[in-house]
């Protein structure tokens, strides 16, 4: 089966989160099919705290791969984002 997950990168005590579609099989940080975006939970300042690619992440949805509870979360949130940036 396929899923929609995060890979953690980043250095020890700095997590940095790739979101990537993986075969569910594979481990954590394994080889990954595609990469959607990225999750950085550490974000300040004018850093980019979420990117994902919604078009690419509806394709594999609707072709069978299921998101974690969290990238789930995070996909709600990218959502919101653009008209969070346009009020502003």
């Amino acid at each position: 089966m396929v899923s929609i997950r995060l890979s953690r990168s980043g250095a020890k005590k700095r997590p940095f989160y790739r979101i990537v579609v993986i075969d569910s099989r594979k481990r954590r940080d394994g080889r990954y099919i595609e990469k959607l975006g990225f999750f950085n939970p550490i974000a300040q300042g004018a850093a980019e705290r979420l990117k994902l690619n919604l078009d690419r992440m509806e394709h594999w949805i609707s072709v069978g791969a299921q998101a974690s509870k969290r990238v789930s979360e995070l996909a709600r949130e990218a959502k919101r984002q653009p008209a969070e940036q346009k009020a502003a």
